[in-house]
C-alpha cells in the first residue's frame, strides 16, 4: 500500500498485537467492533485483530454522514469504536472510539504471539465474521450477518477461480462494500498478496494502469462501470489479468467484445450476487468470442457449495425460458439482518430443495430465467431496489429521509438511464397542499438534507418538481409517465457565460457529457448530475480536447468551469515554464547574468 509492505509474519505480528490490545481494552468473545477507516493498511489488520479476539468487525466508511455512522455503530451495539483519523469518528457520547495510529506505541509493546483459541461448537454458537450495512427500504440502513463459512465458500475450492501463492489481487473497493470480501480474504486465504489501491488512483486511469502494471496484479474485480469507462484505455493492463471479475450491475456486451478482441485476460467473468449472499452467488466465464448478436451477458451458474432457485410465486421451480425470482440457497446465505427478526424472517427462508437441517435460502427480489444451456439470464428487479455504479440502493430509503422535509407531500425516486450507459438517480416530489412558494423549498436545500444524512452515491442528481404524480388508472404512481428531468431540477447558480476559450470549450465538454443545455461558468459539475465515473470521463476528454493532464484530485474539489479553467491554464503555464526553463539551462552558459535574469522575469521563472 503506497510504498508500505508487509510481509505475512508482519501482518501477523501486528494483528495478534492489536488483537491482545482489544481484549485488555475489554473486547469480548462475540461483540460487534466496528472499524471507521478507508481502504489500507490500518483497515485490514484491524479486521484480523478483531476475529483473533474472537469478535465480529464492522467495517464503516469513514465518508459517511455522521448521523448513519453513529446510527450503525449503535445499531450493532457496539462499545468500542476503530479508527484511524479521530477526526473520522463522528460518535455519540458513552462510545469508546480507539484511534490506531494515536495508540501505536500502547498496541506495540503488545505480545505479537498468537491469540488462544477458543473452543466452539457449531458454526450458529460461533461469532460472526462480519457485519456489513446495506442500504434500507424503511429509510435506515440494515446490517447484513455474515458468517465465517459464507467467506471460505467465497474464495476457496470455490470452482470459479483458483488463486495461488503467486497471484497479486487488486484492493480497489470500499471495505463498506462487499466487493472487498472477495479482495482481502482471496488473497489472506490462499497465500497471495493483496495490493491496496486508493480511490483516487483507482479513478484516475493512467495512475490505475501504472499500478496494475507496477505491482504485477493478476486478479482484479471491478463494477460494471468502471469496467465499461477502462475498457479502451486499460486493455493492455487487463490483457496480463489471470482473472478479471466484471459485476454489480447489468454489462454492456459491447464492452465485453472490445476487451475480448484487443487484450483479453486470461479469464474474464461476469460476477453476480447479493450481500446477503456473501459476494458472489454465481459467475460467468467469458473467455471465448460474445456473438455480435448477443444483446445479454448471462449471470451464468452457481459457484461451489451454492444453490440457485428459480421460482414462481407458488415457490414452484418455473421451466427452462420462463422468468421467475431468484432464490439462492448453500453455505455463502448470511445469517440474518441484525435486530431486524421480522425482515429475516421474510427474505431468510427455510429451503425445501436441501437435505441439510436448517438450510435457508435468500429471497432476493431479482428475476431470472434458466437458458436451455444451463446458465442464467438476469431479467430485472420486482421492488424498488436499484443498482447505481455497482452499488446497491433501496429507493425507499431515499424517499423517506426526502419525506422528512417540512412542505415535501409525496416522493418518488427512480433510477433512469437516459443516456446509455449512466444511470442517474431522480427524485420527483410534490409540496403540501397551499403551502406559499416562498417556503418551498429548492433543489439545493433538498440535496443538501441527503447529503447531511446520506453516503454521496445515493443523492439524486436532479429533483423534479410536480404539481401531482401521475397515476395510472388504478391510482397508483405512474413510474413510466414520470418525465426526464430538466435544468430546473438542477443546482444551477445565477447563469453568467463561460469566458475565454477554455472556459468555454470546458462548458461544450460539461453539456455533452451531463447532458443539459446549457451550463454557466459557476455551475457545478456534481450540482448538475455529475459523479466520480463521469468524473473520469472528464479528465480522458479534457485529455483529447485540450491536451492538458488533469489528475482527478483537483476537479472533486475545485468542480465549476471557472475553477477547472484556471486548473487547465496553470498547467500550461507550468508546462511553457518547463519548456523555456529546459532552454534556458541549455544556454546558460552563453547568457550573461542581466539576460538571465530579464528572461526569468519575463516567464515567470523565480529564482
Amino acid at each position: 500500500y503506497e510504498g508500505e509492505r508487509l510481509t505475512y509474519a508482519e501482518l501477523n505480528a501486528k494483528a495478534n498485537q492489536l488483537g491482545h490490545w482489544l481484549q485488555a481494552q475489554g473486547v469480548e468473545w462475540g461483540q460487534c467492533v466496528p472499524i471507521i477507516a478507508s481502504r489500507g493498511i490500518e483497515m485490514l489488520v484491524g479486521q484480523l485483530a478483531v476475529l483473533k479476539a474472537g469478535a465480529t468487525y464492522v467495517p464503516i466508511d469513514p465518508e459517511f454522514p455522521d448521523e448513519r455512522r453513529a446510527f450503525m455503530v449503535k445499531d450493532c451495539d457496539a462499545s468500542l469504536a476503530l479508527v484511524v483519523d479521530q477526526e473520522n469518528g463522528g460518535l455519540e457520547e458513552g462510545l469508546r472510539s480507539l484511534d490506531m495510529g494515536q495508540q501505536e506505541a500502547e498496541i506495540a509493546v503488545q505480545s505479537p504471539e498468537n491469540l488462544p483459541r477458543v473452543a466452539r461448537t457449531t458454526e450458529e454458537d460461533s461469532p460472526a465474521a462480519y457485519v456489513m450495512y446495506t442500504s434500507g427500504s424503511t429509510g435506515v440502513p440494515k446490517g447484513v450477518v455474515v458468517p465465517h463459512r459464507a467467506v471460505n465458500r467465497l474464495v476457496i475450492n470455490s470452482g470459479y477461480v483458483e488463486i495461488t501463492a503467486e497471484d497479486a489481487i487488486g484492493h480497489c473497493s470500499n471495505p463498506a462494500f462487499d466487493a472487498s470480501t472477495f479482495e482481502i480474504w482471496a488473497a489472506l486465504l490462499n497465500g497471495a498478496r493483496v495490493v491496496i489501491v486508493p480511490h483516487d488512483q483507482v479513478l484516475d486511469a493512467e495512475v490505475f494502469g501504472q499500478v496494475l502494471s507496477g505491482q504485477n496484479v493478476t486478479v482484479l474485480w471491478l463494477t460494471a462501470g468502471l469496467f465499461s469507462q477502462y475498457a479502451e484505455q486499460l486493455s493492455e493492463a487487463f490483457g496480463r489479468l489471470r482473472y478479471l471479475v466484471v459485476g454489480g450491475d447489468v454489462i454492456d456486451p459491447n464492452k465485453i467484445r472490445e476487451v475480448l478482441s484487443t487484450h483479453a485476460p486470461q479469464n474474464l467473468l461476469n460476477g453476480y450476487g447479493p450481500t446477503e449472499t456473501t459476494t458472489f452467488a454465481t459467475t460467468c466465464r467469458l473467455n471465448g468470442k460474445v456473438d455480435e448478436e448477443t444483446q445479454i451477458i448471462p449471470i451464468g451458474q452457481p459457484i461451489a457449495n451454492t444453490s440457485i432457485y428459480i421460482l414462481d410465486e407458488a415457490g414452484q421451480p418455473v421451466p427452462i425460458g420462463v422468468a421467475g425470482e431468484i432464490y439462492i440457497g448453500g453455505d455463502g446465505v448470511a445469517r440474518e439482518y441484525l435486530n431486524r427478526p421480522e425482515l429475516t424472517e421474510e427474505k431468510f427462508i427455510p429451503d425445501p430443495f436441501s437435505a441439510k437441517e436448517g438450510a435457508r435460502m435468500y429471497r432476493t427480489g431479482d428475476l431470472g430465467r434458466w437458458r436451455s444451456d444451463g446458465v442464467i439470464e438476469f431479467v430485472g428487479r420486482n421492488d424498488f431496489q436499484v443498482k447505481i455504479r455497482g452499488l446497491r440502493i433501496e429507493l425507499g430509503e431515499i424517499e423517506a429521509r426526502l419525506a422528512e422535509l417540512p412542505g415535501v407531500r409525496e416522493v418518488v425516486v427512480l433510477a433512469r438511464e437516459d443516456q446509455p450507459g449512466d444511470k442517474r438517480l431522480v427524485a420527483y416530489w410534490t409540496t403540501s397542499a397551499g403551502m406559499a412558494e416562498a417556503d418551498v423549498p429548492t433543489v439545493e436545500e433538498l440535496r443538501e438534507h441527503l447529503k447531511a444524512e446520506l453516503p454521496a452515491y445515493m443523492v439524486p442528481a436532479a429533483f423534479v418538481k410536480l404539481e401531482a404524480m401521475p397515476l395510472t388508472p388504478n391510482g397508483k404512481v405512474d413510474r413510466k409517465a414520470l418525465p426526464a428531468p430538466e435544468a430546473g431540477a438542477l443546482i444551477t447558480h445565477e447563469y453568467e457565460a463561460p469566458q475565454g476559450e477554455t472556459e468555454a470549450a470546458l462548458a461544450a465538454i460539461w453539456q455533452e457529457l451531463l447532458g443539459v443545455e446549457r451550463v454557466g461558468r459557476h455551475d457545478n459539475f456534481f450540482d448538475l448530475g455529475g459523479h466520480s465515473l463521469l468524473a473520469v470521463q472528464l479528465l480522458s476528454r479534457i485529455r483529447k480536447g485540450l491536451d492538458v493532464e488533469i489528475a482527478l484530485a483537483p476537479i472533486m474539489s475545485s468542480p465549476t468551469v471557472h475553477d477547472l479553467a484556471v486548473l487547465v491554464v496553470n498547467q500550461r503555464l507550468n508546462h511553457v515554464q518547463d519548456l523555456y526553463l529546459k532552454e534556458l539551462l541549455e544556454r546558460m552558459d552563453s547568457l550573461s547574468e542581466e539576460e538571465i535574469a530579464r528572461l526569468s522575469e519575463e516567464y515567470g521563472l523565480g529564482d
